[in-house]
């Protein structure tokens, strides 16, 4: 079993975390600004390449009340392209509640807000990751 690489999709920035080759650790690798699907694309695959990537989670924005808004639908469209492009699985995990844990842990840490600004989509993507990790524990791992 590979490494899995998580996205947290925003309007603005994409972050990214990868799992390491057995699925127990997250670690934040990356925030690009987005400017395009293609160019969005072309960092993924890029990631995937360097960490030799098996699965790739994407953070789904629903609702507190499980219901769709327009970011989660953008964010569905996205992973429906990027499946149809990248050769591995592209899943879907509710992110609920992700960037609040993020944004609360930063500022925890005493985190000044511009630099929080910088990384909290890569702390959220890392919290998306090791929930997706939680739920789905590899065989063989502890």
């Amino acid at each position: 079993m590979g490494r899995t690489l998580a996205l947290d999709i925003g309007t603005k920035r994409t972050g990214a975390a990868i799992s390491d080759d057995l699925n127990i650790t997250a670690q934040a690798v990356g925030v690009r600004k987005r400017t395009g699907f293609k160019s969005d694309l072309a960092w993924v695959t890029e990631l995937m390449e360097l960490y030799e990537i098996d699965r790739v989670i994407v953070g789904h924005p629903v609702n507190m009340d499980g219901s769709r808004g327009e970011r989660a639908i953008a964010t569905e469209r996205f992973a429906g392209k990027l499946a149809k492009t990248v050769p591995v699985e592209v899943v879907l995990w509710d992110e609920r509640l992700t960037t609040v844990a993020a944004e609360r842990a930063l500022l925890e840490s005493n985190m000044s807000r511009g630099k929080r600004k910088k990384v909290i989509d890569q702390v959220a993507a890392q919290l998306i990751l090791s929930s997706w990790m939680d739920a789905h524990k590899i065989s063989g791992a502890p």
